[in-house]
């Protein structure tokens, strides 16, 4: 190549070159906002795809969006709080929130800021949203399930324990979910089993009354859907375990812990999901026009060795069915 020509293309390169920097330093970074409440395995593989999800739409954390993750403490209000405000207050494009715990206090907190929720279980009654379809508010997301997923609970209790006559439902009496997923169970149990409610307040009160329903034989469990069931999850399976409890669960979480038998969502799917409505929302969309979706999917899991030690022999049909199966 002669030395002019030489000259004359790395000067195109040179003069291209600031102009390209110009480009990218042009276009406004975006902020995302992520509050979680507790920080485990399950959480930790949920953000993973999150992250994924959102490179797939051509977002990445430091190139064109930053991303400012908090992980709060399960069950303490106060930590949530703190973690709210800090988030709130520099105006990000979109706060992902996972959970009612967090999505409540954050909907007091802004009602501007966009806000994709997973891990919620009923947004209309709660306020959180005006209908599923139509949101209206700066808030919409994702749901664990319907309140007819519910009915499946009692079903899977009696068909893998078929002796249980009577069934404890641990639930948080102060949400307007624990009262609903009740009001199913109730609805839908088999014909001769007597149903009645333990209540989550506390430690001491789960221990109490757990302890009270297992002295009656033939007694089995179902775990619903809250923050309190998460935040005592050790716990409930434990004393499930050592008052000789079946128990169904909400979740996998639970059996891989040591619980019996789970029917429900998939929370890493719903956090993939959420990337495709932060998506849609950075391009220009509002909350209020993109409905709250539950899932289309649900995961069956159970425990062979829990089953073994409560002396259960899980029917062949039941195990085809599991997505997971733990021995």
């Amino acid at each position: 190549m002669r030395r002019r020509e030489f000259i004359t293309l790395l000067g195109g390169v040179v003069t291209a070159w600031p102009l390209a920097v110009q480009a990218q330093q042009g276009e406004r970074m975006r902020r995302v906002g992520v509050l979680i409440a507790g920080d485990d395995q399950d959480r930790r593989a949920s953000y993973e795809a999150f992250l994924q999800s959102l490179s797939q739409f051509g977002w990445v954390d430091g190139r064109n969006i930053q991303i400012e993750t908090r992980w709060a403490a399960r069950g303490q209000a106060s930590d949530v709080r703190k973690n709210i405000t800090d988030m709130v207050s520099p105006a990000p494009d979109v706060i992902v929130a996972t959970g009612s715990a967090v999505l409540e206090p954050l909907l007091q907190a802004t009602r501007t800021v966009p806000i994709v929720f997973t891990n919620v279980t009923d947004p209309v009654g709660s306020g959180f949203v005006k209908t599923m379809a139509r949101p209206r508010g700066n808030a919409t997301g994702f749901v664990q399930f319907e309140y007819s997923l519910s009915g499946k609970w009692p079903e899977l209790l009696k068909q893998i324990a078929p002796s249980v006559t009577r069934m404890g439902v641990l639930r948080d009496r102060h949400l307007s979910s624990g009262i609903g997923q009740f009001a199913v169970i109730q609805a839908v149990a088999p014909s001769g089993v007597e149903v009645s409610t333990i209540d989550e307040d506390n430690a001491d009160e789960i221990e109490r009354d757990v302890a009270d329903f297992a002295r009656s034989p033939n007694g089995g469990l179902i775990v619903t859907s809250s923050a309190l069931s998460v935040a005592h999850l050790e716990l409930i399976v434990g004393l499930a375990a050592k008052h000789q409890l079946p128990a169904v669960y909400y979740r996998r979480y639970f059996v891989d812990k040591g619980g019996l038998i789970s029917y429900g969502y998939d929370i890493v799917q719903q956090f993939r999901a959420a990337a495709g409505y932060v998506d849609r929302i950075l391009k220009g969309e509002k909350p209020a026009n993109l409905p709250v979706q539950a899932p289309t999917k649900y995961e069956l899991a159970v425990n062979l060795k829990t089953a073994k030690a409560l002396g259960l022999a899980v029917a062949p049909s039941l195990l085809a069915r599991a997505d997971e199966v733990i021995e």
